[in-house]
């Protein structure tokens, strides 16, 4: 499939035009969810640390450097790929196998036109190069929401919080962060557009490939984040 994804490629224009929709429909759709769940859970990390760190002996500024790392690492570029997976993912399929079912993309080939570059090839780069701005907006807010739970329930201080997230920064683990994000984007990208594109059948069918590409995703996210892991910080 990918092999005829990036043969015989558009018009510019056509191409520009695409691009733009798919960073809107796959992009800027997602950012509320997003927001939401990325602030909320890095209350629910600062919190919980919070209430682990009991011991007078360690330091209270480590809540605001596990939240960090916690959110650096992990949460940001994995969790938030699993919650597009879900989103995106069912959307892609959904969108592309109704196309196939309704015959609307029998005729683009009919036409002479490559359809899965005209389908697929605007999504993969607009996933690929907005993804990172999604997670950099997951990791801000994650982060902001830990700081918010201190003053919410009192747990701990701002200067420590602050202290914490200051105290060892890497930025190479922001890189390490976005090289996963950038990875995760393609695999949402392709696998849902390969159920969607390639479905038989009716609208049961439809419905049945989209719970197979998000399935699918999730799996293969999973799986490259323990390689890139390895990879990358081993």
């Amino acid at each position: 499939m990918l092999g005829h994804v990036f043969k015989r490629p558009q018009k510019g224009s056509i191409f520009y035009e695409s691009f733009f929709n798919e960073i809107e429909e796959l992009g800027l759709k997602s950012l509320g969810i997003v927001a939401f769940i990325s602030f909320f859970v890095g209350g629910v990390i600062a919190i919980q640390t919070a209430l682990n760190v009991d011991d007078p002996m360690i330091p209270k500024y480590l809540i605001g450097f596990a939240t960090k790392r916690s959110i650096i690492l992990e949460f940001a570029p994995t969790f938030m790929a699993i919650v597009l997976a879900g989103k995106v993912g069912s959307y892609i399929s959904s969108s592309i196998g109704t196309m196939r079912v309704t015959e609307q993309i029998d005729a683009l080939e009919v036409m002479g036109v490559n359809a899965l570059n005209y389908l697929v090839l605007p999504k993969i780069f607009a996933s690929v190069l907005f993804y990172p701005f999604i997670v950099l907006l997951g990791m801000f807010l994650g982060i902001f929401g830990g700081w918010i739970s201190g003053f919410a329930t009192g747990l701990f201080s701002s200067d420590d919080y602050i202290f914490g997230i200051r105290e060892d920064f890497q930025p190479y683990l922001i890189q390490y962060s976005l090289i996963k994000t950038m990875v995760f984007a393609f695999v949402i990208a392709t696998i849902p557009s390969f159920y969607g594109y390639y479905v038989k059948g009716g609208s049961l069918e439809v419905g049945k490939a989209s719970t197979q590409a998000v399935v699918w995703t999730s799996v293969v996210i999973i799986i490259l984040n323990y390689f890139l892991t390895q990879m990358l910080l081993g």
